[in-house]
């Protein structure tokens, strides 16, 4: 059986690493670090730890300043305060200096659960691509996760870093290679691409191999970084595959779906199907519950292939 963490537990890791490393290293958190896993950073370097409270807004421009003062600075909440209410500083205080502070928010999509819909933020990466200067990366395990709070500790410039509640399996491997902007292909076919990320990828896989035992061979591409988008493997799945499944624990709205056909109806035309949320908001409920009501299961993801088949052949 594979292993299961949370996707979060990696960011927590990472910064123990990273505090070990580096002192220009400061962690912010909006009075959630057990939450976020900031907490772990917490424990062993107090002096580099600041909870801003319940005042996200502040937060966000405490990092700033102390960004612009030379510091590597990561701020954490959840995602629907993270980047909902947090919109403008992100844009005016952060993205406007390209200070060098990393946003790291747990809670992203509806697998938070019980919380409702007022903590499920399925918006969140169409809120943050828009905004000039942004990295957005999404990543499929907490392995993955951790890789990527290290890699964006190198990056200059602010990076969005979203991350999940659940446990969910351990996809990659330490000798996975992880380049922000670089998709990882994890399965290859000829028939159809299923482009995912985050939780959705462990779906994608199954889906490709139900699909595999009917004779398709899917491909099946791990894009963690949605801006910069990968461009170049969006182009390749296109060519070579002649269609194209995303899937995504966010509205269909602006994020990876929206990402892709932007790439495919510009230099690749095929067939594009989307599995997201459609245009709603989450409610409470179980997570496994939520995400089969609102259709984020290898099974809709099947389905979608199949589709986007049929319109290739037709």
């Amino acid at each position: 059986m594979a292993v299961e963490r949370a996707i979060r537990d990696g960011y927590g890791e990472a910064l123990l690493e990273l505090g070990k490393r580096n002192r220009n290293v400061l962690v912010l958190d909006a009075d959630l670090a057990e939450s976020t896993r900031s907490s772990l950073f917490a424990r062993a370097f107090p002096e580099r730890f600041f909870n801003t409270g319940v005042a996200e807004q502040n937060m966000v421009n405490m990092a700033v300043g102390l960004a612009l003062c030379g510091k590597i600075v990561f701020a954490s909440s959840f995602a629907i305060f993270a980047t909902g209410r947090c919109w403008e500083q992100l844009r005016n205080s952060l993205a406007a200096t390209r200070a060098n502070v990393k946003i790291v928010a747990s809670h992203g999509g509806i697998t938070v659960g019980a919380d409702g819909f007022s903590h499920q933020c399925v918006e969140d990466i169409s809120l943050i691509r828009t905004i000039p200067f942004f990295t957005v990366i999404i990543p499929c395990d907490w392995l993955e996760a951790k890789k990527a709070v290290l890699a964006a500790a190198e990056l200059k410039g602010p990076v969005y870093i979203r991350t999940s509640r659940p446990k969910s399996p351990q996809l990659t491997e330490e000798g996975t290679p992880f380049i922000i902007g670089k998709s990882c292909p994890l399965r290859e076919g000829k028939e159809v691409t299923i482009v995912a990320c985050g939780l959705m990828v462990a779906k994608a896989l199954d889906a490709a191999r139900a699909l595999a035992g009917e004779g398709i061979e899917a491909s099946v591409v791990n894009m963690h970084t949605i801006k910069p988008l990968d461009v170049a493997a969006v182009v390749h799945a296109a060519r070579t595959t002649g269609a194209i499944v995303t899937a995504e624990e966010h509205t269909v709205i602006g994020g990876l779906g929206s990402a892709v056909a932007e790439v495919v109806a510009v230099q690749c035309p095929v067939p594009i199907e989307m599995v997201g949320i459609r245009d709603k908001f989450g409610q409470s409920g179980e997570p496994d519950e939520l995400l089969r009501k609102y259709g984020l299961t290898a099974e809709e993801i099947y389905k979608a292939a199949k589709r986007a088949l049929s319109r290739k052949r037709g």
